[in-house]
């Protein structure tokens, strides 16, 4: 028996890991924006979960890991400057969530809330349409077998 599998996971330039990171993150994304467009006010109930101070720091270390995946991923993509555009947006995304912080995101979550279930699906459309974007683009770097 060999002392090493090949895996889609480890082989290559050791970037698969995160790749797989990126997708996983990709596909949540997508599955965010899905139910913003199928089930609005489920959407909203979800996200109400994240109005502790605790909820505050799980989206931001979310967004911190998510966006750092995908910088790091993007050289075995199909759109490497995209993709690390991407990452970078949604790092600071992380950062900019610690900085307004819990009241301030309240007062922002609550105007989103109230915005009716119209908005809430066009920015459900928005959201499955680019976790979309980011599989396409990162797929084949989880698929390569090195």
């Amino acid at each position: 028996m060999p002392d090493r599998l090949p895996c889609v996971l480890t082989e290559g330039r050791g970037r698969h890991g995160l790749s797989f990171v990126a997708v996983a993150f990709s596909l949540f994304v997508a599955g965010l924006g899905t139910l913003g467009v199928c089930a609005p006010m489920r959407l909203v109930t979800l996200a109400r979960r994240f109005q502790t101070p605790s909820g505050l720091y799980v989206a931001a270390a979310s967004r911190l890991i998510f966006g750092a995946a995908l910088f790091l991923a993007a050289p075995e993509s199909r759109a490497p400057m995209a993709i690390r555009v991407a990452g970078v947006v949604v790092f600071v995304a992380g950062l900019a969530l610690l900085w307004i912080g819990h009241e301030r995101l309240r007062g922002l979550f609550d105007w989103w809330a109230s915005s009716g279930a119209y908005a809430i699906r066009a920015l459900g459309a928005i959201v499955l349409a680019s976790g979309l974007v980011l599989l396409y683009a990162l797929l084949p770097a989880l698929l390569r077998f090195g």
